[in-house]
């Protein structure tokens, strides 16, 4: 007796369909998974055997052989329980088999019987889409993400009995609805805004142009300057998130365990801000079964490191490759997986290790050696792929008790959201989305400056010393400014600001 039943799985962040065969054959009782199952799915037997009896049916006594095919692929999670026990009870002949033809089916069994939720059902649904099957049975709790991909027929189940008599033909599952375009047209409402900040107007206008072109920013100043407030507010200021960016936001977060039983889709940038004593592999990803890092979750949104010289060095240093690359690719001896992290480095952190230095109002006591052992620990090649630096000073007493107006985030989102729409519209035949995406072809083909612009830039370089990289990151700059301004050319006021946004330039050539 030999039934099949379709099921997926997940590598990285998509998935691949999984064929789970079970044969059962005369002989001793004898339960045997085979196909490159981890621990987690060879307990799957005590699982399926306990739910099975537990919902009143037979399990039964002979040679049960479960294979999950294709064989060469290590197989993990729980998502098989509920697939293995169907194809059981269809090869044993209580569900017919033509009424499982067609149908992915994922989940996690309880010993009574109920149907718990598993990682990375969207991607899931999306691979059983392509593949041409016109139906998916979900645990209940996994329904509103699978539901997002349209054209599919999303079965939630509560319970193995349910999903039995479902087959059998006693009692239908209504399937799960979701109305993806209602989710969008709700606006987006922050906690935080910029109207509550007083003063650091050059750190707000630093911050707008950040958000503009997607550039990566590191503000330096001292204790309560409010670096950690004006970070937390960006993404009160960024665009709002579109349906393809959702997307593939959500998978990541579907595939970490990371989406609520309410949550279909990830709506809002996310926003991540890690501790300074996390591991390489917890903000880049990896682990024994690979998983995504801080990196990734911040993919289409914010990571934001504070207390950045507090962070291990090798740590920092592995973010080179992310930042320039905008993924992350994880090898191990059975597989190799890449995850998205196209993301906006915003970082924070104290000029020296007492945080006055260069404070006019605090006297520094740490000494020259302190200060650069305490600035070495971020490297040149990790701060030249940070394009903006900005120095938050200290907020003086009338600016921070000042009765005015203060610019709501609202209406620089307003600006941000028609300088993203120039570069949306100028990079509409390419795989970019933003000014800080773009390699140097695209740099000298949208980022050309006039004779005035371009001397301003020649004197700056031989006098900073700054490297190719540090040249490349002014003109990207150069061109968000102009876009804010709606301006075609880059002026030499553009330039001028950008240069502005090089403070840590200055400061290691004065070194």
């Amino acid at each position: 007796m030999l039934a099949k039943i379709l099921s997926s799985a997940v590598i990285g962040v998509d998935a691949y369909l999984v064929e789970v065969e079970v044969d059962i054959a005369f002989g001793l009782p004898n339960f045997t998974i085979v196909g490159l199952p981890e621990i987690s799915v060879k307990e799957s037997k005590e699982r399926v055997r306990s739910a099975i009896q537990n919902s009143g049916y037979t399990f039964p006594d002979d040679r049960i052989t479960v294979n999950l095919a294709p064989a060469n692929i290590k197989k993990e999670g729980t998502g098989f329980d509920l697939p293995i026990a169907i194809g059981i009870l269809a090869a044993t002949r209580l569900i017919p088999m033509e009424a499982v033809s067609g149908c992915l089916i994922l989940g996690e069994l309880s010993l009574d019987g109920r149907i718990k939720p598993v990682n990375g059902s969207l991607p899931m649904a999306i691979a059983a889409k392509q593949a041409g099957y016109p139906s998916i049975i979900v645990p209940y709790d996994n329904r509103l993400e699978a539901a997002v991909v349209q054209d599919m027929v999303v079965l939630p189940a509560k319970t193995l009995p349910q999903v039995i008599d479902f087959f059998r033909g006693y009692t239908p599952i209504p399937p799960e609805i979701c109305d993806v375009s209602r989710m969008f047209d709700v606006p987006g409402e922050y906690d935080s805004d910029y109207a509550e900040v007083m003063g650091q107007e050059l750190a707000k206008r630093a911050l707008e142009v950040a958000a503009a072109g997607g550039h990566n920013l590191i503000m330096i100043g001292p204790p309560g300057s409010g670096k950690t407030m004006l970070a937390k507010r960006i993404p009160s200021i960024l665009p709002p998130i579109s349906f393809d960016e959702s997307i593939e936001t959500t998978k990541i977060f579907s595939v970490s365990g990371m989406l609520s039983k309410d949550q279909a889709l990830v709506i809002r940038r996310p926003f991540r801000s890690p501790h300074h004593t996390i591991s390489d592999a917890g903000l880049i990803g990896g682990g024994h079964f690979p998983r995504p890092g801080e990196v990734s979750l911040a993919h289409n949104g914010v990571l934001f490191l504070d207390e950045l010289s507090e962070f291990k060095k090798h740590v920092l240093e592995v973010l080179r490759q992310p930042l320039e690359d905008h993924k992350v690719t994880i090898s191990r001896a059975a597989t190799t997986i890449t995850y998205p992290s196209s993301f906006m480095l915003v970082a924070a952190m104290n000029p020296c290790p007492c945080g006055y230095f260069s404070d006019p109002k605090h006297e520094c006591g740490c000494s020259s050696q302190q200060i650069h052992k305490y600035r070495s620990k971020i490297s040149g090649p990790l701060l030249d792929r940070i394009d903006i630096h900005v120095n938050v000073p200290a907020v003086p007493y009338k600016d921070l008790m000042g009765n005015g107006l203060q610019e709501p985030s609202a209406v620089i989102q307003r600006r941000v959201a028609a300088a993203r729409a120039i570069q949306s519209k100028r990079f509409s035949q390419l795989a970019i989305y933003c000014n800080a995406q773009m390699p140097s072809r695209q740099i000298r083909k949208f980022c050309q400056t006039d004779a005035s612009s371009g001397a301003l830039l020649e004197s700056a370089i031989d006098r900073l010393g700054l490297s190719a990289r540090a040249y490349n990151r002014i003109l990207k700059i150069s061109r968000t400014i102009a876009d804010l301004d709606a301006s075609t050319d880059i002026r030499i006021d553009h330039v001028a600001e950008a240069i502005q946004y090089r403070s840590l330039d200055r400061g290691r050539q004065q070194a």
